[in-house]
Parts: C-alpha cells; structure tokens; sequence
C-alpha cells in the first residue's frame, strides 16, 4: 500500500504542476502522509485514508489561503498574466534609444525584449514604458507618464 500512496503523491504533484490551483498539493501532502503511515502500520488502510484527507483537508482550510494572499499581494505596477496577450499593459524601462525600426530593447519581468514605438517617435534609455501591443517577440510601446522611481 505503502508504493500506492508514493505514486498517488507524485500523480497529485504533477497535477498541481500543470495547474498551479494549490489543491492537488495538498492532496499530495496527504498521500505522503499516509504513505508513512502505511509504513508503519501496512494493515490499517482504514487509517492511512483517514490520515491522507485529514492532512489534504488541514492543508487545504488552514495553509491554502495564506499561500494564496502571499501570491495575491502586488507590489506597485501590473501583474501580467498569461504570455503574450497578458503582457499589453505591463510597464518596462527601456534599455536604450526604442524607433520605429526595432532596434531598440525594453527590460520587462526580468527580460529584454526588441521593442519599437507605437507611435514612431524615439524613446531614450531608461524611460519608462507601457506595452500597447505584441507581434511575435517584439514590443510595440508607448512612453509612460507616471514616473519610473514611483513603479519600481
């Protein structure tokens, strides 16, 4: 029972893996548990099961919220979701002078990526920018009003 338990865990960890719901992690954290249960008393499966709802349960009501808020909480600026789509409206900075000729890169979520002006007027470094649109790997982006030091 003891092997049932382990491959129930690594099944629930993937899971949560693909989907980043913080459910399946704590069902994995149950099966574990009653793993090692399983361990040392291999016959009482009664047992075992109650110990994997009971932790995947506590998990879920007691420590699940707290690890939400903490992924919840933002700092000043836009959170970006998704990958391309998500990325119109994050501000970046530009790394050097941006033209309409996409010569110029912008560092966004910790990358530079090749960044053109929406407008075609030219950008200098270290401006803050806001993302108007994104073709492939290329930024198409607008000065920013507000101040950089007020973002960061």
């Amino acid at each position: 029972m003891v092997l049932v338990w382990i491959v129930l865990c690594c099944v629930l960890i993937g899971v949560e893996l693909h989907h980043m719901a913080f459910f399946a992690m704590f069902g994995a954290a149950g099966a574990a548990a009653a793993a090692f249960v399983a361990m040392v008393a291999p016959s009482h499966v009664l047992v075992q099961a109650f110990v994997a709802v009971g932790v995947a349960t506590a998990g879920v009501v007691f420590v699940r919220p707290q690890i939400s808020q903490t992924f919840a909480k933002r700092g000043p600026g836009v959170a970006v979701g998704g990958v391309h789509g998500g990325l119109i409206g994050a501000r970046g900075l530009t790394v050097d002078e941006v033209k309409l000729d996409a010569s110029g890169h912008v560092r966004l979520l910790g990358e530079t990526w090749l960044a053109v002006t929406a407008d075609g007027s030219l950008i200098p470094p270290s401006t803050a920018v806001i993302v108007t649109n994104v073709t492939g790997t290329t930024l198409t982006v607008r000065a920013a009003v507000e101040d950089w030091e007020l973002l960061t």
